[in-house]
């Protein structure tokens, strides 16, 4: 049924689904017990209270609109699974579709925050029984107001209560630029909870990248399609999902950046990149990168190349730590990869002339930034300022990648043959302590003779 059929209270059904006699109906209807799901108290729901607190007093006076978002059409008459609003969940903890936090700040900055929210299935009506898309029959249970009051520690209302949000006071999240860069601003530093969640969520996806090993025969057989299924079904088993759809780069397709496609074989005598990442069921997600040898190990040009990498790598890590630039982790490992292709001959200038910004040749083979902020989202606090992030300096409670890389083209002429269709990167999730930094993500290999005996005992 059309949207403004939903909008009419009308069930969403389809063309192909039975008809529905009166008797039916009125029998369906009749004889329901009652009972309350037993939702325990979410462990960010005191956090949240305070995050809304913080975002009130950047507007005071104003209301605050966060939409969680609906679903969205996959193909015909079938929706992909519903993920909220990143900034929505943060700042309410809710995940459920059709819902809209509403911060409304006084002239001090106070706030108070209702969550209208669609609940549970009426059996008053026939949307329990025959709405695909909300009805409990057809997509399981939604809990009622009361229950995501209780959990949430906020106040919640029915969605059809929605008040009227225009005027010159209100701000949408999906419109107004302001209350995006704010609300993504004050994510930029993880709180300890924060912090556990990403840990679980780099340990769930270290199993998935064994999971991926330990069916190397079968990942021969039928190349990079088993690899993105082994590591979804871990991602499934043990968090939400994906935190961003799967590269899984075998040879060539390395080079390509974000090849997500996997549709390829996986070759002896080649390299396979996996940038994969688990997204945990807080939402927060994980996103690491490792190059396997398919042969379980490296040729002397491949390992030669792969060390060059993680010295870059481990020179970006090393430069990370509180009150330096944002870009730091990035200029050091570019500075070790230009002195690197220098030395390999394919530099057209000296490497200090190729790493003058207003130069870059270098970059033809590196092709892309070391670090992006991770979080809720894997590119996270993506609307923040330059000033606040790209320009920005590093502080306590920061989270971001590590993922320099070399990438030769297949028809790339200006390098030998051997080293075309080659691409290597390796990416890890940095945590920005007092001290300096913390590898999330370390218990997963990543020098080259460490990945090798990784791969050879998971292998048997």
């Amino acid at each position: 049924m059309s949207d403004a059929d939903q909008n009419d209270g009308q069930p969403r059904t389809e063309s192909h689904d039975p008809k529905v006699p009166e008797a039916w109906q009125k029998f369906m209807r009749t004889g329901w017990g009652d009972r309350d799901l037993d939702l325990p108290r979410h462990p960010v729901a005191d956090l949240a209270a305070q995050r809304r607190a913080r975002l009130a007093a950047n507007f005071p006076g104003e209301r605050l609109v966060l939409p969680a978002g609906t679903f969205k059409v996959r193909s015909n008459d079938t929706d992909y699974r519903f993920r909220s609003d990143t900034a929505h969940t943060y700042y309410s903890g809710n995940q459920t579709s059709d819902a809209v936090l509403v911060v409304d700040s006084d002239s001090t900055g106070a706030g108070e925050s209702v969550l209208y929210a669609r609940p549970r299935s009426a059996r008053d009506t026939d949307e329990f029984f025959r709405d695909r898309q909300y009805g409990e029959l057809w997509a399981g249970r939604r809990p009622s107001t009361h229950e995501l009051s209780t959990s949430l520690g906020l106040e919640v209302r029915h969605i059809d209560d929605l008040p009227d949000l225009a005027g010159a006071k209100t701000r949408d999240l999906t419109t107004d630029a302001e209350l995006a860069r704010v609300a993504s601003e004050m994510r930029l530093v993880k709180d300890e909870w924060e912090i556990e969640q990403l840990q679980e969520a780099c340990d769930i996806t270290a199993l998935g990248f064994e999971d991926s090993v330990r069916e190397w025969d079968r990942v021969l057989e039928y190349g990079e399609r088993w690899i993105e299924g082994t590591f979804f079904r871990r991602a499934r088993a043990m968090g939400n999902d994906i935190g961003y759809d799967s590269i899984v780069g075998g040879g060539k397709h390395a080079t390509t950046l974000h090849w997500i496609d996997n549709t390829g074989p996986i070759t002896p005598g080649e390299l396979v990149l996996l940038d994969m990442g688990v997204e945990n069921r807080s939402l927060y997600t994980a996103d690491v990168t490792r190059t396997l040898p398919v042969d379980g190990t490296f040729t002397p040009l491949q390992r030669e190349l792969y060390d060059l990498v993680l010295a870059a790598q481990e020179a970006g890590i090393q430069a990370v730590r509180p009150g330096v630039p944002f870009l730091a982790a990035h200029d050091a490992a570019m500075e070790v990869l230009a002195h690197g292709l220098e030395g390999m001959g394919l530099l057209p200038v000296p490497a200090a002339e190729a790493l003058d910004p207003d130069n870059k040749v270098y970059a033809r083979w590196t092709l892309h930034g070391t670090s992006h902020m991770l979080g809720l989202d894997v590119h996270d606090c993506g609307r923040a300022s330059d000033d606040a992030y790209r320009n920005g300096t590093l502080d306590e409670g920061y989270v971001l990648t590590v993922e320099p890389g070399l990438y030769f083209q297949e028809d790339d002429l200006l390098v030998p043959e051997e080293l075309r269709g080659i691409g290597i990167r390796i990416e890890d999730d940095i945590l920005v302590t007092a001290e300096g930094h913390r590898n999330l993500s370390a218990s997963l290999p990543r020098t080259s003779t460490d990945v090798e005996e990784w791969m050879g005992a998971l292998r048997g």
